[in-house]
């Protein structure tokens, strides 16, 4: 009788469960019947011809864009920005340009060993034609494409030369461009290596094994991993640099798919480097996906110890799946969980608010997971840093310098005047280069409002929509003028925060991106803070007090 009972009762549990799975089956085929019959209709009958693909493929964002930011749909023709992602390579001639509208291409920024270099072009240059048609009318973007292309081809410019102001013609034969991961690599004292990484695409792991091994033969006894500001990438790449640093064979992540199904389990496979060196990881918001999952691996097995601000919070894993005529899916398919068992996944998009917004996961749902060690670790909010370290907060002048390119102008008038510079090390902007650049920001419009006038101009347009100027307004007025600064006072104000930007910029101009990164380590306040408590913290990350992730 109790079998019998058993029985029915799994019946009972099954017709329900079928009887979904139809029934959500029948209302998919009824929802596309009546999309296909809209669009008939669109072509039919709509007052003005339709361009059904443009529709569609905005349909086709949203749709897409409904489930979450990442699962995008790529058509042939965006291919090489596909690429770019994968390996951060295209093909092209190697330089950053500027330009204004009704002007010509300013080469801003050659790559080192890129063929703009081998070609001799400067920053500060003007590009006037490209392969014998003027830019003047041309958008920027519209340059950037031209000088793209197949590698081995020729682009030919016509170049105003920006010290001497001759104009000559100039070709460069296009080549693959490698942006490389690795932004610097370098000893920053005796005993101390540092890397940062910005991302990880193809041969990220493989070039930082390399720099990790070269570091060491300089003295390296312990190493700073610079994660802030990488927002991710291959997965294997990931893999592969935490392998650099743990046994072989550990795992580093894991990966389940739909219904909380195991997809994958992600273990080292390579012989490490060194699995004892003292290992300092730094993040912030900006640090996601892959720099998660190594900054995850090497909390949960307290290989080393993560300091900085909380990660950005992507646990979500994608995947490229071929479409019709050449196009790409980039979907979805698996969430990712460290060794301890966490998902850093904070947003949660599968449960959307009424209008369609996302919120993130709440405190108090999210689960405590143990380290290797026993520390405890939380999920659904990105990677919590064992050593909480505030970011480097600037003024409101500094980003409006830069946000406006008025230092990006100044630099390039720098270097039009200045043959050579002193090496990045030794390199200071002078009193008089200050005082110039002074002269030449006040010159330039853009917003030059410090915070407290900015706030204070907030509050009279809101005193004066409440019509309540009668009564404070005079008040408000007075202190409104208080902080009322000229461009030339504000800029002098906060000189000790300018002055680094402008350094950083002009040495990027003379000696490529790694030297600018070795002058902003000058004043990283927050790199700085970091290596002073790790000296005085315990090795051993067991050891650090227990604050939660």
């Amino acid at each position: 009788m109790r079998k019998f009972c058993l029985i029915l009762l799994a019946v009972s549990l099954s017709f329900p469960l079928s009887s979904w799975g139809q029934s959500q089956n029948f209302k998919n085929g009824e929802t596309l019947e009546i999309e296909d019959a809209i669009i008939k209709e669109l072509i039919n009958s709509y007052v003005d011809t339709v361009k059904l693909d443009k529709i569609l493929t905005y349909g086709i964002e949203a749709m897409l864009n409904r489930l979450d930011p990442y699962t995008v749909y790529i058509p042939e023709e965006d291919q090489e920005g596909l690429e770019m992602m994968l390996s951060g390579t295209y093909g092209g001639i190697g330089a950053i340009i500027y330009k204004r509208p009704g002007q010509g291409v300013i080469i801003n920024e050659p790559y080192e060993g890129s063929p703009a270099t081998k070609a001799g072009l400067q920053p500060g240059d003007m590009i006037l034609t490209i392969d014998g048609e003027e830019v003047f009318d041309l958008e920027s973007a519209e340059c950037s494409n031209r000088m793209k292309g197949k590698p081995g081809t020729d682009v030919r410019f016509k170049i105003k030369k920006v010290r001497t102001g001759d104009t000559v013609d100039i070709k460069v034969t296009r080549e693959r461009i490698h942006l490389p991961d690795i932004e610097y690599a370098g000893m920053i004292d005796d005993s101390t290596g540092y890397i940062r990484l910005t991302g990880f695409t193809a041969g990220a792991a493989e070039d930082m094994r390399k720099k990790v091994i070269s570091l060491k033969k300089e003295g390296m006894e312990r190493m700073v991993l610079d994660l802030r500001g990488n927002g991710g990438g291959a997965m294997n790449e990931a893999v592969d640099i935490a392998s650099i640093f743990l046994p072989k064979n550990t795992l580093v992540v894991s990966a389940k798919g739909r219904g909380n199904a195991p997809v994958a389990e992600y273990r080292t496979r390579l012989d490490p480097v060194d699995t004892e060196m003292p290992l300092l990881v730094l993040i912030d918001g900006a640090s996601a996906s892959s720099s998660e999952i190594v900054a995850g691996a090497i909390q949960d097995l307290d290989r080393g110890l993560i300091m900085g601000t909380r990660s950005y919070g992507k646990g979500l894993v994608q995947s490229i799946r071929p479409l019709p005529y050449n196009g790409q899916l980039k979907v979805t398919t698996a969430r990712y969980y460290t060794p301890s068992g966490r998902c850093v996944q904070a947003l949660d998009y599968s449960n959307r608010r009424s209008d369609g917004s996302v919120g993130y996961v709440p405190d108090s749902l999210r689960k405590e997971f143990k380290t290797a060690g026993g520390r405890t670790v939380k999920d659904g909010g990105g990677i919590s840093p064992d050593v909480e370290i505030p970011v480097q907060e600037y003024s409101r002048i500094v980003y409006s310098l830069v946000l406006n390119g008025i230092i990006e102008e100044y630099t390039l008038d720098y270097v039009a005047k200045h043959d050579s510079i002193a090496a990045p090390e030794d390199f200071r902007l002078s009193e008089k280069d200050f005082e110039d650049f002074v002269g030449f920001a006040a010159s330039k419009e853009f917003d030059y409002r410090s915070q407290a006038k900015a706030l204070l101009d907030e509050m009279k347009k809101a005193i004066e929509d409440e019509g309540l100027g009668h009564l404070v307004g005079a008040q408000a007025d007075s202190l409104a003028k208080a902080v009322d600064l000229s461009k030339e006072e504000i800029i002098l104000h906060h000189k000790d925060q300018i002055i680094p930007f402008i350094e950083e910029e002009i040495v990027v101009r003379y000696y490529f991106q790694p030297a600018g990164v070795k002058v902003r380590l000058r004043t990283d306040r927050q790199l700085h803070e970091a290596l002073e408590k790790w000296a005085a913290t315990p090795s051993c990350p067991v050891a650090v007090p227990d604050k939660g992730s």
